[in-house]
């Protein structure tokens, strides 16, 4: 493990206590929690997930805790740093409002020295194959992600929830067409305009 990874989860530990004492609901998504379900470490941020009623009171706690408040560009999330280590803590991901119901989907698991809620692979994937636009569609980092997680991944909910996004549909063809997916999954690539 990297350096930058034992950071990641040294803060995410730091996070995760301070927003439990606090009674803050949370989630762990993104890269770390691919990683807390056996995918690919994540040397990037950590991703909480927090209803948008929370998200101030939940930067005022963590500042409480010697982290340092940043203003985000975007008006979905808001940015904590832990020194060099980003923390984003996402209430409107992908234009999609963070709900009771949307947190009760995470499971407890255990992620470094903390057992903390941790989304689902398929709500995780679903969430970065929303983000691919014209700017943003590396899929480097998402292969491996898909690999590692399969088995525990509903494809047809990811296609369902992705069907709108020509980017989603071209990473669903690419690992089929890799053996990533395949007749196990009972998911095949369906041509633009045909059913399944």
């Amino acid at each position: 493990m990297s350096d930058v990874q034992d950071e990641l989860l040294r803060t995410l530990t730091k996070v995760a206590n301070a927003l439990r004492s606090a009674e803050i609901p949370f989630a762990l998504t993104g890269g770390c929690a691919g990683y807390a379900r056996g995918g690919p470490a994540s040397e990037h941020d950590v991703d909480l997930l927090v209803r948008e009623q929370d998200a101030t009171e939940a930067v005022r706690v963590l500042v409480s805790r010697g982290l340092r408040a940043a203003e985000p560009p975007e008006d979905w999330l808001l940015k904590v740093y832990d020194g060099d280590s980003l923390v984003d803590l996402l209430f409107r991901p992908n234009e999609r409002p963070v709900t009771e119901e949307i947190l009760a989907m995470a499971e407890e698991l255990p992620v470094g020295s903390v057992v903390l809620p941790v989304m689902p692979a398929t709500y995780v994937l679903t969430s970065k194959l929303l983000v691919l636009d014209g700017h943003r569609c590396d899929f480097s980092e998402l292969l491996p992600f898909a690999r590692a997680l399969r088995e525990q991944i509903d494809w047809q909910q990811v296609r369902d929830d992705t069907k709108n996004s020509p980017y989603a549909e071209a990473f669903l063809v690419l690992i089929e067409r890799l053996d990533i997916i395949g007749r196990d999954h009972e998911l095949r690539a369906v041509p633009r305009g045909e059913s399944a």
